[in-house]
C-alpha cells in the first residue's frame, strides 16, 4: 500500500467527510491497510484493543459474549467504523468478529490520542465524530433491549 492508495481509501470514508485536507493527511499518515478473514475475532469484550478501524469492505459483528453464548448487537459494513474504546484508552465494550472477509484502514489508537492532544482543533472534531459513533451504538443497544424485553413487560402489565 502506498500513500496515494491510503488517501484514496480514506477520502471515501463517511467518517472523514468535511474534514480539512490537512487533517485527512494527518490521519492518512497514521493509517495502515489491513485484511482479516471470516470468523476472526479482532478483539473480545473487555479486552485491551489498540486500533480504531474504518471498514473499506466486508462485514463485522459487534457482539456481547456472556459465558456460553454470543448475542449480536450490530452488523457493520463498508463505511462504518469501530474501535472507539481503543481511542479512549479503555477496555473494549463489545466483541468484534469478522462476518465477511474484511478490508479496513486501521489506526494506532495511542497515536490518534496523541494527535488529538497536540492538535486540539483536530482533537475536538475527531472526538465529536467519535461520540457520534458511541451514541449510535447506545441507540442500537437500546433498541435491542426494547425488542427483547418490551413484549414481556407489556404482557406483565407495563
Amino acid at each position: 500500500m502506498n500513500a496515494e492508495t491510503t488517501m484514496a481509501l480514506l477520502r471515501r470514508q463517511a467518517f472523514v467527510e468535511g474534514l480539512s485536507e490537512r487533517w485527512i493527511e494527518k490521519l492518512a499518515a497514521l493509517a495502515k491497510e489491513v485484511r482479516f478473514e471470516r470468523d476472526r475475532v479482532l478483539f473480545g469484550e473487555g479486552e485491551e484493543s489498540t486500533e480504531f478501524y474504518l471498514i473499506v469492505s466486508g462485514m463485522v459483528a459487534l457482539e456481547i459474549a456472556p459465558p456460553g453464548d454470543t448475542f449480536r448487537l450490530d452488523t457493520l459494513t463498508a463505511g462504518d467504523e469501530f474501535g472507539f474504546s481503543a481511542v479512549m484508552g479503555q477496555k473494549t465494550v463489545f466483541q468484534a468478529r469478522v462476518l465477511q472477509d474484511m478490508h479496513a484502514l486501521a489506526f494506532d489508537a495511542a497515536k490518534l490520542r496523541a494527535l488529538c492532544e497536540t492538535d486540539t482543533a483536530f482533537g475536538y472534531e475527531f472526538m465529536r465524530r467519535l461520540m457520534g459513533i458511541v451514541s449510535d451504538r447506545l441507540q442500537v443497544t437500546r433498541l435491542h433491549l426494547m425488542d427483547t424485553y418490551w413484549p414481556v413487560a407489556k404482557r406483565a402489565g407495563a
